[in-house]
């Protein structure tokens, strides 16, 4: 039906022009114009699919989609749909008149400022993207009500538009940009589709882009998951993380009271591969990707799984590029949490084997959540394991009781001892282990902070490496050792090493140990070392600076070997003995480097 239209006029706003405000601080990167207009016609179908389910549309629905085309000779991007599309009424109501609250207001407040922080979020303008590409754009729509009448608007980009009647036969939407010189990049089909499947790679209406359909419409997260099988959740992380190894297990998120979230979070292979697993886990709002820095949905440390949410009720800013505060995010940060630690302790009651299994790659994240997260270690503790040099696994009430007997100090407090590297540091390990001391392998790159976290959160409990003191330090208990030496050879032998030793840097002391320790044992201060190790962990100057690392050098005053030296009446030969035996303790804890280690491999070949 004719009417003839043929309308000019101004948009509502009482400002000379808000396009340089939109395509200046409202959206930071402007490939998100074709996000945001796909959304819109993905909308209108949906609309459409809803006003026919109430059965105010009884027309044929047919075969909805999106459609986008490129003609680069015209420079132009059509966005395409056969959705609700609009009445002259409605374009002059939800276009001309930028249907949002306060908008006369909010330019004339902000326009002048270069604010972004305080203009984000005041309103919601997807379609006005469309000018951070285009120079001129062209809507050419028909609605899906009787009798209507095709029209068409345009806008320059000033506040002048155009309204006339249009040819279009069938229902929808076809908005045309023709794009600005300066944006000519978006002329490129391969730039367009890495678009296309960034963003709307699981929208839920087919979008066509070269006569390909590009999108997977019914995700895994969108399917209930009692129709799902274990190779649907592999085969769809796959399609998110191509080159990567196959999950560890996942939990299908769905939830619609008190807000709504539905998602499916997996436990990748961790490692020791802190910092390299962040930034997977993508947010999407009904199926639209909006971001993969999830910091303020998900607590840190679940950062490090890998997945998807979707949650309509995340308050997003208008540009969608970063959540705003609000009380809904809270509640999904909690929700969240919980699921996991739930089906993490699921996980470890059903099949605890299975579970241990898979821990040294999950250790790394459980330890990162008791660490960070009070809520968590609450559930957390039960199943979070401990794993020692013999392979054997424990949670943490059930090594308080295998250590209780052996590993308590005169003092009534447990000492649990670590390894941080078995290797390196065998000797200490041996000698623990012929005291019948047990050994923790804590060798992953947070365990620092996560012995402080231990320490903290297990009653009359401290943890230390096995090599931060000698055996009876370590653990003191009530009998001491007498020391075979006298005193003044006591003397002797400190004096002796001090100067061997010719470093400030090394305490010397003498002990009485069991006769079948080393003669010489080098020991690192616990909490020295524990924090040059955090500090290293988190990427932070050592507060030590570049300070040699303070050490113990412990003289065995039981060992024949310190006795036979104090007793060697040739003084070059004294100090020779005994810088062999000091350099072989700093060789055990690889200190000796450069001419001292030189010296020492000589000096040892020579007595061959």
């Amino acid at each position: 039906m004719e009417t003839g239209i043929q309308e000019k006029g101004s948009l509502s706003i009482h400002t000379e022009n808000i396009f340089p405000i939109i395509k200046k601080f409202l959206y930071s990167d402007h490939e998100i114009f074709l996000r945001e207009l796909v959304s819109n016609a993905v909308d209108a179908t949906q609309k459409l699919k809803k006003l026919s389910s109430y059965g105010e549309f009884n027309g044929e629905l047919g075969d909805l989609k999106v459609t986008i085309k490129l003609d680069k000779d015209a420079k132009t991007i059509t966005i395409s749909d056969n959705g609700i599309g609009m009445t002259a009424e409605e374009i002059k109501k939800y276009i001309n008149q930028i249907a949002f609250s306060g908008a006369t207001e909010f330019v004339e407040k902000y326009k002048d400022k270069g604010d972004e922080s305080k203009i984000i979020g005041n309103f919601g303008l997807g379609f006005y993207s469309a000018y951070m590409v285009a120079s001129n754009v062209e809507i050419i729509t028909k609605s899906y009500k009787e009798d209507s009448e095709a029209v068409r608007w345009e806008c320059d980009g000033s506040t002048e538009y155009e309204l006339t009647s249009a040819e279009k036969a069938e229902r929808g939407s076809d908005i045309i940009l023709h794009i600005a010189e300066d944006s000519e990049e978006f002329l490129d089909e391969h730039r367009l589709r890495g678009i296309l499947e960034k963003y709307g790679k699981f929208l839920p209406v087919q979008i066509e882009f070269e006569d390909k359909v590009i999108n997977n419409v019914s995700p895994i997260w969108t399917k209930n998951p009692a129709d799902l099988v274990d190779q649907d959740y592999i085969d769809f992380y796959k399609e998110l993380y191509p080159y990567s190894e196959d999950p560890l297990f996942w939990i299908h998120l769905n939830v619609d009271y008190p807000f709504n979230l539905t998602g499916v979070l997996y436990f990748p292979k961790l490692k020791n591969d802190f910092q390299g697993q962040r930034e997977k886990i993508q947010l999407y709002s009904r199926q639209v990707f909006i971001t993969d820095e999830v910091k303020d949905i998900v607590p840190d440390f679940l950062q490090l799984l890998h997945g998807v949410i979707d949650s309509p009720d995340i308050p997003l800013n208008v540009s969608r590029s970063y959540l705003q505060s609000d009380g809904n995010v809270k509640k999904i940060n909690g929700y969240i949490t919980r699921k996991v630690a739930d089906k993490l302790s699921e996980l470890f009651k059903n099949n605890r084997e299975e579970f241990e299994k898979k821990f040294d790659d999950i250790g790394l994240f459980v330890k990162y959540g008791i660490i960070s997260d009070e809520k968590f270690y609450e559930k957390a503790k039960d199943f979070c394991l401990l794993k020692n040099v013999d392979g054997k696994y424990f949670t943490i009430s059930e090594y308080r009781d295998f250590v209780k007997d052996n590993q308590t100090d005169k003092n009534d407090t447990q000492v649990w001892l670590y390894t941080t590297d078995e290797k390196k540091q065998d000797a200490f390990v041996q000698s623990a282990k012929k005291r019948s001391y047990d050994i923790l392998q804590l060798t992953s790159v947070i365990d620092s902070h996560f012995i402080n976290a231990l320490e903290q959160k297990v009653e009359k409990t401290t943890v230390k490496r096995v090599d931060a003191e000698t055996l009876d330090k370590l653990i003191e208990k009530d009998f001491k050792l007498e020391s075979i030496l006298t005193q003044d050879d006591q003397d002797k032998a400190k004096k002796l090493f001090e100067e061997i030793a010719g470093n400030k840097t090394a305490n010397i002391q003498v002990e009485a140990m069991p006769v079948d320790e080393l003669p010489v044992v080098i020991t690192f201060p616990e909490f020295m070392r524990r924090m040059t190790d955090m500090q290293a962990s988190s990427g932070q100057k050592s507060m030590f600076g570049d300070m040699p690392l303070m050490f113990t050098v412990s003289l065995n005053a039981n060992h024949p070997v310190i006795g036979r030296i104090i007793q060697t009446e040739n003084e070059d030969d004294q100090k020779v003995l005994a810088k062999q035996v000091y350099d072989l303790a700093l060789l055990s804890q690889g200190l000796l480097t450069g001419n001292d280690l030189t010296q020492f491999i000589q000096r040892t070949v020579t007595t061959l």
